[in-house]
């Protein structure tokens, strides 16, 4: 290597973040609040190996909503370590991804203990009680929403990395890659809109099996890689070139 070339992340991107910023840092905060309020919710801490037992049973939909809150800070963490973005637009973009999570981390904690709770036929305890149709029809709207919208913040903060000043200029991968990330995150809050109108479109007579289809909408995600190579061809090809 020359003593002058940048140096390159794995997935074969210049690291143009290498200090990290102040808005870096308040985000990796941000986000580090948004975990601990998951842990937080418990109205006491337990006295007795009963009530600890009680409490760890909410452990799976903690994992599950510790792991979702960590693919939002992961993909916003690479896009700092990548792009080395400062500018007005990005911040704002940042901002907003802050200011969501905080907001997301209730619906996703309710969501994933709902579904365990169905899952283990009631063993593992709800957050909160679905007394009608129209309060799961609620859950499924504002976890829709809050996905959606923090996957359009991912998509936004990629577009502006083409837009942007970003210095050395992205070469014939970068730019690739970033359309395709675009495409990534564009498609996952497509998904995430197909969710909610699955739940407005639930009709009061709906079977039981029914219900979940809005969750299980989500599984649509598992072809994300093939939409990007659609929109994008080649992207996976130049990725393990370079």
């Amino acid at each position: 290597m020359n003593a002058g070339a940048p140096h390159r992340l794995p997935d074969g991107f210049v690291e143009r973040g290498i200090t990290v910023t102040r808005l870096e840092a308040f985000v990796d905060a941000a986000f580090a609040f948004a975990v601990t309020m998951l842990v937080i919710s418990l109205d006491a801490i337990p006295t007795s190996i009963g009530g600890m037992l009680a409490a760890l049973k909410g452990v799976p939909a903690f994992a599950a909503s510790f792991a979702q809150i960590m693919m939002f800070w992961f993909a916003h963490a690479t896009w700092s370590r990548r792009f080395g973005l400062d500018d007005g637009p990005s911040a704002r973009l940042s901002l907003v991804l802050v200011f969501l999570v905080l907001v997301y981390v209730y619906p996703l904690k309710i969501l994933f203990s709902a579904l365990f709770t169905w899952i283990s036929g009631g063993w593992f305890p709800p957050i909160a009680k679905l007394n009608s149709l129209d309060d799961l029809k609620g859950m499924f709207i504002m976890y829709g929403l809050a996905f959606g919208s923090l996957s359009l913040c991912m998509a936004g903060l990629n577009r502006q990395a083409l837009r942007g000043e970003v210095m050395p200029p992205l070469d014939e991968h970068e730019h690739a890659h970033t359309r395709g990330e675009i495409v990534r995150w564009l498609f996952t809050g497509l998904v995430a809109c197909g969710s909610i109108a699955l739940a407005l479109l639930m009709p009061p007579s709906a079977p039981g099996w029914l219900l979940g289809l809005p969750g299980m909408f989500y599984a649509v995600l598992s072809f994300t890689h093939l939409v990007v190579e659609w929109r994008v061809p080649g992207t996976r090809r130049k990725k393990a070139a370079a």
